[in-house]
């Protein structure tokens, strides 16, 4: 009987032991997947339908408090803040995506092809740009409700919020320094 109730104690703090530790092979995970390339490995660390949504409501209410009271209470203003809220959606339902979510967190844009830089002195090559995920600042929130906190090139910090769905973690916020 001693045997049992040692082995279901060992059970229950290997279980809770990796419930505790899913987070942060999530975010490694995620890290890896980036640094990788692979964005099928990244998918499955992101719940991408909530991110969107969340990342939606974000860029909404950032549109919302730069427009003023000014411009929400004209009727041509109001329709122009929908117009671009409308657009805004667009653009993030387009980079919300595997490919498109890799890209950003490697930090590979345009502007960084544009002007040149990652450029080395091997004309064929192109040096990839600094890992964003590097060093992160930990924290549970919750039980079920964890954020690792890196700053952008600017300074500013971004976060991303990991929520539990049974015994996975997955990717469901990147709260973003939209007028901080």
């Amino acid at each position: 009987m001693k045997k049992l109730l040692a082995l279901c104690i060992l059970a229950l703090l290997l279980l809770v032991g990796y419930v505790a530790a899913g987070p942060f092979m999530a975010y490694n995970g995620i890290r890896n997947a980036v640094e990788a390339q692979d964005t099928a490995a990244l998918a499955r660390h992101v719940d991408f339908p909530v991110l969107r949504r969340n990342l939606k409501a974000q860029v909404d209410d950032f549109l919302v408090r730069r427009a003023g009271t000014d411009v929400q209470s004209n009727l041509l203003g109001a329709f122009a803040l929908r117009v671009a809220s409308g657009v805004a959606g667009g653009a993030v339902d387009t980079i919300v995506t595997p490919a498109g979510l890799g890209a950003l967190m490697e930090g590979r844009s345009a502007l960084h092809r544009i002007t040149g830089g990652g450029v080395t002195d091997n004309t064929y090559e192109h040096a990839p740009p600094d890992n964003p995920l590097a060093e992160p600042e930990y924290g549970f929130e919750s039980t079920s409700r964890f954020t690792a906190t890196v700053t952008d090139a600017q300074g500013q910090p971004v976060e991303f919020v990991l929520t539990r769905y049974g015994l996975q973690w997955k990717l469901t916020d990147i709260r973003l320094p939209l007028g901080r």
